[in-house]
């Protein structure tokens, strides 16, 4: 595995900042939902509101809030009959929804639990334990959401939510962007499946170089397909690529076919059915970092660019690569 110290264009492709969380508040109590509303409404949430369950499904046609918190006993559908239909929804089935309910025995609460709910809230409450739930809440439900199922590593949001941590502490910080070289050909060989043995390889090589490179606490996420995303601290870097790079090429070793591990490359069908030989994958690394002497940032999104730049730099050149910015800041760039 080589080094490369690279200064690239910087094109970053940003994408959209999150708004605020959309909650959906459905009581035909007005006091109550009026109470709710600007309670929610302070902490920086954006509200809508229902009278019942059926209008609730309505107004679910045009919005697509972040959570719902339903009354238990309404007119037309009350709230357990709601989440039940929630539930049965493909495009609804994941909201989570906080019940809210005069209702505080053992056997009404299994009730709501078992038709979908995810927390309950029992009147009369505060407003800390309102938004102390209502947070929790959504923030349970995003990092399921972002989990990737295939690797249980976390997504985009949660990456860049890390980043941005990074940044405020205000210490010195690298991030890696790992893309497995020729994965294409692995899949138009192998097939999906085998591809995803693949993928699910580097995920492991990545959790095992972080034990082994130890503390401070490395983060690690995937950010869909063969593309993984690492975040450390700047000395850690080689020491954590090196093991990654030495455990994932022998564990791809593995996954080929004996004959053409042997022969260290695959033959892949062209258009008109001509077979090309393609080299064994290996991986190309992109990091970005954040140091005293180097380089800051402002914005999550283009450290991820940078990085991604990088890693384009990382696959100009032969076998596993880890291509590092080194740049300052008075020379330019993102």
């Amino acid at each position: 595995m080589s080094e490369a110290e690279a200064r690239p264009e910087i094109d970053p492709e940003l994408d959209p900042e999150e708004g605020p969380d959309l909650i959906l508040v459905v009581d035909d109590d007005q006091d109550i939902a009026s109470f709710v509303e600007f309670n929610l409404k302070v902490h920086g949430f954006e509200v809508i509101r229902a009278r019942d369950g059926q209008e609730a499904l309505e107004l679910m046609e045009d919005h697509r809030p972040g959570l719902a918190v339903v009354d238990w006993m309404m007119p037309r559908m009350d709230g357990v009959e709601l989440v039940r239909r929630l539930r049965a929804e493909p495009l609804t089935s994941a909201l989570p929804v906080i019940m809210l309910t005069a209702k505080s025995m053992t056997v009404d609460k299994v009730v709501g639990l078992t038709a979908g709910a995810d927390d309950y809230l029992v009147k009369p409450f505060d407003t800390a334990e309102l938004i102390a739930r209502v947070s929790t809440t959504l923030r349970r439900n995003k990092d399921a959401r972002e989990v990737s199922p295939l690797t249980g590593l976390p997504g985009n949001a949660r990456v860049r939510r890390e980043i941005g941590e990074r940044m405020r502490t205000a210490g010195e910080y690298s991030v890696g962007y790992i893309d497995i070289d020729r994965f294409k050909s692995v899949n138009d060989v192998y097939g999906f499946d085998r591809g995803d043995d693949f993928i699910i390889a580097l995920a492991r090589s990545l959790q095992k170089a972080s034990a082994q490179t130890g503390p401070p606490s490395i983060f690690l996420g995937h950010i869909g397909g063969d593309d993984f995303v690492f975040i450390c601290t700047p000395d850690q870097v080689l020491p954590l690529t090196k093991r990654m790079v030495t455990d994932f090429e022998n564990a791809a070793d593995r996954l080929y076919e004996p004959k053409d591990a042997q022969r260290g490359f695959i033959e892949v069908p062209d258009r008109r059915g001509n077979k090309q030989k393609a080299a064994l994958v290996t991986l190309s690394i992109g990091v970005a970092q954040s140091t005293s002497e180097g380089r800051s940032f402002t914005d999550p999104r283009v450290v991820i660019a940078v990085a991604s730049e990088m890693k384009k730099v990382a696959k100009s050149q032969p076998g596993s690569y880890v291509a590092i910015d080194r740049r300052r800041d008075s020379e330019g760039g993102a």
